[in-house]
């Protein structure tokens, strides 16, 4: 059966897009929940006059996932856990852990389902996760994962680094005064 997806539908296709699809599927869910409407003579020329007011929202959505993943895109989340001997953490971190610490550290409101985490990280150290923002675009967040102890120890050496770089930076600034001083 053909259907016209009213909004997007994972693995299938996006607004507007039509697709052939089980009669049952169609009927019993997306028909149902109003994901899609009957491909019929009428309603696909609506959909021809609508394409261009679709457009316009996919071009919005791309753009505001664009925005999201400039933010999170290298960026690095902590996330505290009970941590054992050797490393081994007690539990796991899970999707939703990982979603709410990006919440908490950088502002922005992610899904749990669009972590894409593969299997829970058992083991405290760094890792690299993958976010599913929108269709085929996503973002590489780095998750930080250890103790209460090990977490303020890493945002310690940190600031540490940033404040040798800083004195770094200044100190270009005293040379060129002084050599001022010194043409006078």
């Amino acid at each position: 059966m053909k259907v016209i997806l009213l909004q997007e539908l994972k693995g299938k296709g996006g607004e507007g897009d039509v697709i052939e699809v089980a009669a049952g599927y169609a009927n019993n869910y997306l028909l149902r929940q109003g994901i899609a409407i009957k491909a019929t003579k009428g309603a696909l020329k609506q959909l021809e006059e609508r394409k261009s007011n679709i457009a316009k929202r996919e071009e919005v959505r791309v753009a505001n996932a664009n925005e999201i993943k400039a933010k999170l895109d290298g960026a690095t989340v902590k996330v505290a856990a009970q941590v054992g001997e050797e490393g081994q953490l007690f539990g796991s971190v899970t999707a939703q852990m990982i979603a709410e610490s990006i919440q908490a550290g950088l502002g922005v409101e992610v899904d749990k389902r669009r972590v894409e985490l593969g299997a829970p990280i058992k083991v405290a150290g760094t890792r690299a996760v993958a976010v599913s923002i929108y269709r085929d675009i996503k973002a590489t967040v780095n998750v930080l994962v250890g103790g209460e102890a090990e977490l303020k120890a890493a945002e310690e050496a940190k600031e540490a680094e940033a404040e040798e770089a800083a004195p770094a930076e200044e100190a270009p600034a005293a040379e060129v005064e002084a050599t001022e001083e010194a043409a006078e």
